[in-house]
C-alpha cells in the first residue's frame, strides 16, 4: 500500500484510484506494487466481483515515473514493476471498469486495452510515446491496440507520439462514452455497481472467449524482455537525460 494509490472496497466494487495529482499521477514502482497485490488480491477475493481504476485531479496519468526508469537505465537499480502490474491486469478475470479524467500517457493509455469499460472526460487525451524514450510499447499493445484501431493509427501512436482525442478514442474503439469530468468517476461507478449485480461466472466465461489470454501474456513476455534491453541503450539514456535536462533528444550519433 501507499499514500499514491487509494485502495478500497466500495460494496463489491474494488476501487483503484491514483492519488498524486501534483505529480499528474505518474506511477511509482511503490503505486505499482501496490496495484499488483491489490489485483492478486481481488481474483481470490469472492467479494469483490468488479475491479475500477481512476484518479485523483485532472489527470489520469501521465504514464511511468522516469526517474524509476533513470535508475534501471543507469545501472542503479534493476527494479521495475510496471510490467508485473501488466500481467496482474491482463490475467484479471474479473471485469475491469476504467474512468478517466484526463490525461492519460503511455501505460495510462496501454492499460485501457485491458479493461472491459472505460469512461472518458472531454478533456481527456490518449498518447503512447514509448518511441519518444527510445523504448517499445508493453501492456501487449504492440498486438492489442493494432488489432483495435489499424496497423497506420498505431504505428503514427507508437513512433511519432500522435495523441487521441476522447472523442476520437471513442470512434475507434477504445472507450464506451464521452462525458463531463465531473461525470466520468460516477458514471464508472454505475456501470461497475451494475456489473456486479451480473452472473459473475457468465462474464468470466465472456471475457475468456473474447480474448485470447495466453496469446496477450505471451506477446507481453516479448514486449518486456525488449523493454528492459531498450532501457538500458544508449538511445534510452540519451531520451531520459534529455527530458530531466528540458531539451530535445539527439540520437544522430546512435546507429540502429
Amino acid at each position: 500500500m501507499t499514500e499514491h494509490v487509494k485502495i478500497q472496497e466500495n460494496g463489491a466494487v474494488l476501487e483503484i484510484l491514483f492519488a498524486r495529482p501534483e505529480k499528474k499521477n505518474a506511477l511509482s514502482n511503490a503505486m505499482y506494487r501496490a496495484m499488483s497485490d491489490a489485483l492478486e488480491s481481488a481474483r481470490t477475493n469472492n467479494n469483490v466481483r468488479v475491479v475500477l481504476f481512476g484518479a485523483e485531479g485532472e489527470s489520469f496519468t501521465a504514464g511511468n515515473d522516469l526517474a524509476d526508469f533513470a535508475a534501471v537505465a543507469t545501472g542503479a537499480s534493476a527494479e521495475l514493476e510496471a510490467h508485473a502490474f501488466l500481467d496482474q491486469l491482463a490475467r484479471t478475470d474479473k471485469p475491469i471498469v476504467a474512468a478517466v479524467p484526463g490525461l492519460a500517457v503511455g501505460v495510462g493509455t496501454t492499460m485501457l486495452l485491458h479493461c472491459d469499460v472505460v469512461y472518458l472526460a472531454e478533456s481527456a487525451t490518449l498518447s503512447t510515446p514509448f518511441v519518444n524514450l527510445a523504448l517499445v510499447p508493453e501492456a501487449a499493445s504492440s498486438l492489442l491496440l493494432p488489432a483495435r484501431i489499424g496497423q497506420v493509427a498505431a504505428f503514427a501512436m507508437f513512433c511519432l507520439g500522435e495523441s487521441l482525442s476522447a472523442q476520437q478514442a471513442v470512434a475507434l474503439g477504445l472507450a464506451n462514452k464521452v462525458l463531463p469530468a465531473e461525470q466520468v468517476l460516477p458514471a464508472a461507478r454505475e456501470a461497475a455497481r451494475m456489473l456486479a449485480t451480473r452472473a459473475l461466472g457468465a462474464i468470466v466465461a465472456t471475457k475468456k472467449l473474447m480474448r485470447d489470454r495466453e496469446r496477450v501474456l505471451a506477446q507481453m513476455r516479448n514486449e518486456e524482455a525488449i523493454f528492459r534491453e531498450r532501457l538500458r541503450t544508449d538511445e534510452a539514456r540519451e531520451a531520459l537525460a534529455a527530458f530531466f535536462e528540458r531539451r530535445p533528444p539527439d540520437f544522430s550519433k546512435f546507429a540502429p
